[in-house]
């Protein structure tokens, strides 16, 4: 096996991104039997590990750090896989197969697979640079959050009503903290999800003790002494607060990529084969724009670890000359308080949505409906709906009579 070694200023294949997509593809070269060298760069300071739990069981303390990590260190280098981590990458010359990081030095490569995901949404507003202010999208600012805490931080404004500001509004609650939701859409997880799901959370979330402000923005963040000390909102309220948890949004990390040449508006554009439009250069994860077959192959970029470990699949495969168009239905999970929300299929359009059980009972399933047909579901404590519509929709579904769908009596494995 040949492996990059300490200082290698080059590698056979060189990932960009140390998160889910880019560790599965290393894992997946070497599984499928890859012998040449393999460099990961990454811009944070540790292996690779999961995102999805700094919101909710990293943050709540339910987990330590060894147990988010993707793999244990010593995997990589018993795998002969070169971790160059602390590093973030400037520049590619996809002509001569190369790439400057940020310290200035050059790596070769003889296939890239891009897999830098995205970074923040950050806000554009007075005080945006306050300390107190957290994105939740590393360990650094879980840890910022955690450390806060220790030190008597009792208050939180969180900025945006979408799945990881809820998680993060959540597990503050279970801390003891007071928490403020500010959305500005006139419900929370507008985005995402329909109104029953909407509603249902909104619930959950004030019978938790939130404090949830819809229809508002927030104008400015209030300081004193450099420190957060509260947020104005655009109707000159003012909420004191120790704290501000941000959620709204992300921009895809593709600017190298794109300058470079690469097309893609909306991310970067790659093809079945997860390639972009530049040799020898490939994309995954949340950056990668991707015609899905599951949204009426509308041009998409998902969120999610799924698509991100498929598409790592698909490319691992396709180097080495098994290639196999990206086809996965997309799936997605959120942990808030002792409610897990599993979602199968993508909404996109939806024109109706079908309820199957009684929300009171907090175990229910919203089915969204396009022309009559079946295309996502968003499940609430109702694993086996989640598990029977996965495989629902992997079969194509046709028209089905919207009382059945209705009926929690009649499994969904009969409408297949």
């Amino acid at each position: 096996m040949s492996e990059a070694g300490p200082s290698a200023t080059s590698a056979d294949v060189v990932i960009v991104g140390t998160g889910h997509g880019g560790a599965q593809a290393a894992i997946a070269l070497r599984q499928q039997g890859h012998e040449g060298s393999i460099l990961m760069i990454g811009r944070e300071a540790h292996p690779p590990y999961e995102r999805p739990p700094l919101s909710k069981e990293y943050l709540a303390g339910d987990k330590i750090w060894e147990r988010i990590m993707i793999r244990p260190e010593k995997f990589w280098a018993d795998k002969g896989i070169e971790l160059r981590l602390g590093s973030g990458v400037t520049s590619i010359d996809w002509m001569r197969h190369s790439l400057t990081l940020s310290d200035g030095s050059e790596i070769g490569y003889r296939k890239l697979i891009w897999s830098a995901g995205a970074d923040p949404r950050r806000l554009g507003i007075p005080g945006a640079n306050l300390k107190g202010i957290y994105y939740v999208r590393d360990r650094r600012d879980a840890d910022g959050m955690m450390a806060a805490l220790e030190d008597g931080a009792k208050r939180a404004v969180v900025i945006g009503g979408g799945y990881i500001g809820l998680e993060a509004a959540a597990v503050l609650r279970k801390l003891k903290c007071d928490v403020t939701v500010v959305e500005m859409q006139d419900r929370l997880l507008a985005r995402v999800a329909g109104t029953a799901i909407s509603d249902f959370y909104a619930e959950e979330h004030k019978r938790q003790g939130v404090d949830i402000r819809l229809s508002h923005g927030v104008s400015e963040v209030l300081g004193q002494g450099g420190q957060v000390a509260g947020v104005l909102l655009d109707n000159d309220e003012t909420l004191p607060c120790d704290m501000v948890i941000v959620g709204i949004g992300i921009v895809p990390a593709v600017a190298p990529l794109i300058a470079a040449g690469a097309a893609g508006s909306n991310g970067v554009d790659v093809d079945v084969f997860c390639r972009t439009t530049l040799d020898d250069i490939f994309a995954i994860g949340d950056c990668a724009a991707h015609a899905n077959p599951f949204a009426n192959s509308a041009v998409i970029r998902l969120e999610s670890v799924q698509n991100a470990n498929d598409m790592a699949n698909t490319v691992a495969k396709a180097i080495m000359g098994d290639k196999q168009p990206y086809h996965a239905l997309p799936w997605f999970w959120s942990n808030q308080y002792d409610l897990k929300l599993q979602t199968a299929g993508l909404n996109i359009g939806y024109d109706d949505t079908i309820v199957r059980g009684d929300p009171a009972t907090r175990k229910f399933t919203v089915v969204y409906m396009k022309e009559g047909r079946p295309i996502a579901f968003d499940c609430v404590g109702t694993m086996k709906d989640y598990v029977q519509a996965r495989k629902l929709l992997e079969s194509g579904p046709e028209k089905i009579d919207p009382a059945l769908l209705a009926d929690a009596d009649v499994p969904l494995k009969e409408m297949i």
